[in-house]
């Protein structure tokens, strides 16, 4: 009876470790169908308004993160994904040290701005919106993103895909309001997320 009883229990303990290893077996999946950003071919730009007349662009290279897009299933997406603002181009030293600065970035106290979604709704076609929030110089508001599915697949590089999201923000409501007077420089920045992934 006692090795019965035995053998019942550590079957018991073998099942219960079957039970939790499937569940870590299931997170496993769900992150190795997950992307890493590639710095290389990812990318996000930026345009802002100059004296009302015309519109200037700039990039933040080298952006970092993970993604997992799930058309099918659009709750199971997240997006997570940061730049460093030390990584400003706009094509002029000057501007771009000016921009670094606390008039602007302030990019040695806040070095990263970063994007994490909240929600995925599906769109038409391959496009979803994206609802999650934006940090940038230290203040964090919600946007909404619009979303364009590029593809995926086996590549050369690997299993890759890639996706390219656009929306504007208002630059005062993170606290950036150097040159708002007399319209010298824009309130509102339109930026382009572009970004490709390798699964992970």
């Amino acid at each position: 009876m006692r090795k019965l009883m035995s053998v019942v229990m550590v079957a018991g303990v073998m099942a219960a470790g079957a039970v939790a290893f499937g569940r870590d077996d299931a997170k496993s999946s769900a992150a190795a169908g997950s992307f890493k950003v590639d710095p290389v071919h990812s990318m996000v730009v930026f345009g802002i308004g100059h004296l009302g007349v015309s519109r200037v662009y700039g990039t933040f290279s080298m952006p970092t993160g993970t993604f997992l897009i799930d058309a099918a299933e659009p709750s199971k997406s997240f997006i997570d994904i940061s730049v460093e603002t030390e990584k400003v181009n706009t094509g002029a030293g000057k501007r771009d040290d000016h921009l670094r600065s606390p008039d602007f970035f302030n990019a040695k106290e806040f070095p990263k701005m970063t994007f994490k979604s909240s929600s995925f709704e599906k769109g038409s076609g391959s496009s979803m919106m994206v609802k999650g929030d934006l940090t940038m110089i230290g203040e964090t508001r919600p946007v909404t993103v619009s979303l364009e599915w590029l593809g995926e697949g086996n590549t050369a590089q690997g299993h890759k895909a890639g996706f390219e999201a656009t929306f504007t923000i208002k630059r005062s409501e993170f606290g950036m309001t150097k040159y708002l007077e007399g319209d010298a420089i824009g309130d509102e920045v339109k930026l382009t997320v572009a970004i490709e992934g390798k699964r992970e």
